[in-house]
């Protein structure tokens, strides 16, 4: 667990950095060492990887999970605490699906709504997992009024 942690912050740093492949192998390293076999394909074990994957952000961000919006609820908001310079982020997560969806369901229910003090400086990050082949891939993009 401590080799984990101790690479959270580069994961948040290339999720910051838009680096779309890094961010979907660290999140499948950390969902193979940290899940159980037993309950490793389901979306609560990919819920609790995400939230091992981004512990340190919680110093720069207020995390907020299943926050609701006007057209349903984001899987994780990250507000930028007061004084620090970074994008707030709407991360969504997908469980066979594809990262396409993901972006498009932030969008289709205007999730960003919820933030839009930070709309000039945001990120939507969509996430998935594929069952089958037991791999994460990744989309950031940021977000255009």
């Amino acid at each position: 667990m401590f080799s984990t942690l101790t690479h959270h912050r580069v994961h948040s740093r290339d999720t910051l950095a838009m680096k779309e492949e890094s961010v979907a192998k660290a999140l499948e390293n950390i969902h193979q060492d940290e899940t159980s076999i037993l309950s490793y394909n389901d979306e609560e074990s990919l819920s609790c990887a995400i939230s091992i994957a981004y512990y340190y952000a919680k110093n720069d961000y207020i995390i907020h999970r299943e926050l609701a919006t006007g057209k349903g609820f984001a899987d994780l908001v990250f507000i930028p605490r007061k004084h620090v310079d970074k994008p707030a982020m709407i991360v969504e997560l997908k469980y066979d699906k594809d990262v396409d969806t993901a972006i498009s369901q932030i969008k289709r229910k205007e999730y960003s709504g919820k933030v839009l003090e930070y709309t000039d400086n945001l990120l939507l990050v969509g996430i998935n997992y594929d069952k089958e082949t037991k791999t994460h891939s990744c989309v950031i993009e940021k977000y255009n009024a």
